[in-house]
């Protein structure tokens, strides 16, 4: 061999050497990163359907292992035994599934026209204690089944709507347009609840259940109100959950570790002007003091007043940098979809459902790999 050839090929394997040890060094650095990084808590969770071993089935197969659970109706009661708890945390562990949560039995999002137990929201005593009790009772019976968490709404308008608007391949996205909207009838059966009637009403419930979840160690997440509202009110109703101001108030209300937030995402961008840049501080502030019990993951366009609840991956807010911020904060529970689009094609929703799972999940391992 020539000294020219030879020198050539030494130099050659020297520079491959040194870009294997440049990529051995890159991957190294790379482990360490993802080593020294926090772990991540959070997990892929859903709510939506019954808990039915059909159901459970259905959601384990899409990646689903914790579930907010709902046990049959409880009839005339207000809250579900500790064997309709455990029975139910028994049929979720059988299909691999992790009970997390379950709902109230009533305090849900529904209007208060078709409410049948709303003494707690109407301010109507001695109803309303009646129902609290019964709220105490299943937090007791929850600690027994060993379910950390319950749900629940204190609204009385419900989710109110427009006309679906038409989306990507003949979807249909729920809207709201605030100008577009007719106050059918102008009042509810509530009357006209002003903030002050409002406010009365959630710190007399508050002040007597959150004690007794403090006492059993048991969350209790509320959702905020979906849609905000101008604050003239909506059917002579000031929904005072439906601003980032009114859930400072709320969590503040009772200073208990057992008191905090079902965080829609989607409900919160609404109340926002610029719901892209304005929801990270939002989780922020909660996050920080671990005020958030439950994610609803939800995406929309536009924002206060004027939205279309869209895909996960076609509106507004950037739901990586959300998962990243939900990340930075810690939370630690379940993320899970809610209001997906809805098609003919699509009659139960498990379409829609199912490819918002493995959104979630794939940004949730994202997150875990690369920050």
């Amino acid at each position: 061999m020539k000294r020219r050839e030879f020198l050539t090929i030494s130099g050659a394997a020297a520079a491959m050497a040194g870009s294997a040890d440049l990529n051995a060094l890159s991957v190294d650095a790379s482990e360490s990163d993802a080593t020294s990084r926090r772990p991540v808590r959070m997990v892929v969770g859903t709510q939506r359907f019954p808990t039915t071993p059909e159901i459970l089935n259905y959601v384990k197969r899409h990646g689903v292992d914790h579930v907010c659970g709902f046990p049959p109706a409880p009839g005339d009661r207000g809250y579900w035994t500790v064997d309709e708890l455990e029975q139910t945390r028994e049929r979720c562990e059988s299909h691999g599934v992790t009970l997390d949560m379950v709902a109230l039995p009533f305090l849900s999002s529904s209007h208060i026209d078709r409410e049948k137990r709303g003494a707690i929201m109407l301010g109507k005593s001695p109803e309303r204690d009646r129902d609290i009790e019964h709220i105490n009772i299943m937090t007791a019976n929850c600690a027994q089944a060993g379910i950390p968490a319950w749900k629940y709404n204190m609204s009385l308008l419900g989710v109110p709507r427009v006309e679906p608007t038409l989306g990507r391949g003949g979807s249909r996205y729920s809207t709201w347009k605030f100008s577009a909207a007719k106050a059918d009838p102008p009042l509810t059966r509530a009357g006209r609840v002003t903030a002050e009637d409002a406010w009365e009403r959630i710190t007399y419930f508050l002040e007597r259940v959150m004690p007794v979840c403090e006492e059993y160690k048991i969350r209790a997440a509320c959702h905020p109100h979906d849609a905000g509202m101008p604050p003239e009110g909506y059917q002579g109703i000031n929904r005072v959950l439906g601003t980032v101001e009114g859930l400072k108030k709320f969590v503040s209300i009772q200073e208990c570790p057992y008191h905090g937030l079902n965080l829609c995402l989607g409900s919160t961008a609404e109340m926002l002007h610029d719901p892209a840049r304005e929801i990270h501080d939002v989780i922020r502030y909660f996050g920080k003091r671990k005020k958030i019990f439950n994610i609803h993951f939800r995406n929309i366009r536009g924002g206060r007043n004027d939205f279309q609840e869209v895909y996960l991956d076609n509106g507004d807010m950037d739901m990586l940098q959300v998962m990243r911020t939900l990340y930075e904060v810690d939370y630690p529970y379940m993320v899970m979809p809610d209001h997906v689009p809805t098609h003919p094609d699509d009659p139960g929703h498990r379409q829609g459902f199912a490819f918002a799972y493995g959104y979630i999940k794939a940004l949730i391992q994202a997150v875990a790999a690369y920050g």
